[in-house]
């Protein structure tokens, strides 16, 4: 259990703004740490100190300070105090993680920052106390790259936003249909599919796009589709699935667009999409129709030893693999709609089905497009089942699910980055 009583103020009381400010920063990290679903929050009415009243630091070293007892009075396990003031621009939050029981301070730290980066400030608290008291850090810095028709209807373009819905950002405006973003390993660049005017016609082209720079590239826009990037580990090139007019297959191409190897090769009339290429660089997951339905596989990342690794369902699509390397998590149909599910790499007997909702109308609703979270403890998805197209995340053992989009717009195929520093 989790005291986190509100923030203290220290700065000036006749600046304006400071509430929202403070606001922020309390809601953020709260909601960062609900989520990690490692803490439970004690409600502040049953606080039996006015923590308006009393210092961030414990009696008898500081006399106006705190009193343990109050704290486990409430069966608190841990104590959070914290305080921000604002100097000009500059946002400094001051903060104090405390175990009860041993009346004994974890750690205490100063964040600074302008106070446009309150987010980040937040955020970045909220990775440190996980990892202290957990010795994994979160993924409250990470980010989403989506597609979607946000205010853009009938096109889709390409998105940002933070892990949690907030701070959506456009970085493609080309008016079309933008598909099926991807980022590059250090999280600088995103590769997406646009489908843009070529000779008459609309391709579904592959670019780069940098995202300091705003630069976009062409990297392949071979005749056909040219989709479903996912960049290898050395952050110098990428896989995706090209189709030439014919069936499409996998190719490994540079981010000059340069063609460098053809990675899978039929069997005839075989659809082979969608890779998905392993942490550790070795190996790579993708959809195939090779033995009738679409089911997932795995191969060396040359193409070599392909095995099946699913078997049941009608069709199972859209793999990707956890930070770690021992499950991939995909979207199954059974029936007529998709659910998530998460399987393990080498145990195909570790079968775990993450989702199972319906629409208002009582009939199945599809969730679609999982990614792993940096962490490796959430996994991303879309879902139809509010009538429109949003973004959920689940634990891996689908014991918590929660909304992280809400409104009314449609978004498909979320990718999590890495931890953006």
């Amino acid at each position: 259990m989790v005291a986190f009583p509100p923030l203290q103020y220290f700065g000036s009381p006749a600046l304006t703004g400071f509430q929202a400010v403070g606001t922020e920063l309390y809601n953020t990290v709260n909601n960062d740490l609900s989520v990690s679903s490692y803490f439970q929050f004690i409600p502040s009415a049953a606080f039996v100190e006015d923590t308006t009243k009393t210092g961030l630091r414990p009696k008898p070293g500081d006399p106006g300070g705190f009193d343990f007892k109050s704290w486990t009075a409430v069966s608190a396990d841990f104590l959070i105090r914290a305080a921000f003031s604002i100097v000009g621009t500059e946002l400094t939050f001051e903060t104090y993680l405390y175990q009860v029981s041993k009346s004994s301070l974890v750690f205490s730290k100063k964040y600074k920052g302008p106070t446009i980066a309150v987010r980040r400030i937040a955020h970045t608290f909220s990775n440190d106390v996980l990892k202290e008291l957990t010795g994994r850090e979160g993924m409250y810095l990470s980010k989403i790259v989506v597609s979607s028709d946000r205010n853009v209807k009938p096109f889709k373009e390409i998105y940002t936003m933070d892990w949690d819905g907030a701070q959506v950002n456009k970085v493609t405006a080309l008016k079309t249909l933008s598909i099926s973003p991807n980022w590059s390993q250090d999280a600088k660049k995103i590769a997406f599919t646009s489908y843009v005017q070529k000779r008459g016609q609309r391709n579904a082209d592959l670019f780069l796009l940098d995202l300091m720079s705003g630069k976009r590239i062409s990297v392949s826009n071979r005749t056909g589709i040219n989709s479903g990037a996912s960049f290898a580990p050395d952050n110098r090139h990428i896989f995706l699935t090209v189709s030439h007019g014919v069936s499409p297959d996998i190719y490994k191409v540079n981010f000059e667009g340069a063609l460098i190897k053809r990675i899978t090769e039929g069997p005839t009339g075989a659809m082979n999409v969608e890779p998905a290429v392993s942490p550790d660089g070795k190996k790579i997951a993708f959809s195939s129709d090779r033995a009738g339905r679409p089911m997932i596989y795995v191969m060396d990342i040359d193409g070599k030893n392909i095995t099946r690794l699913t078997f049941g369902g009608d069709f199972n699509a859209s793999p990707t693999w956890s930070p770690d390397g021992q499950s991939i998590a995909f979207a199954g149909q059974t029936g007529t709609n998709f659910d998530i599910f998460v399987i393990g790499v080498t145990d195909k007997n570790k079968l775990i089905r993450l989702t199972e909702a319906k629409k208002a109308n009582g009939k199945p609703a599809s969730n679609e497009d999982p990614s792993f979270s940096p962490d490796g403890r959430f996994v991303m998805y879309t879902s139809d089942r509010t009538g429109s197209n949003q973004i959920y995340i689940s634990t891996v053992d689908g014991s918590e699910e929660r909304r992280v989009t809400q409104d009314q717009h449609n978004y498909f195929k979320p990718k999590w980055s890495p931890n953006i520093d």
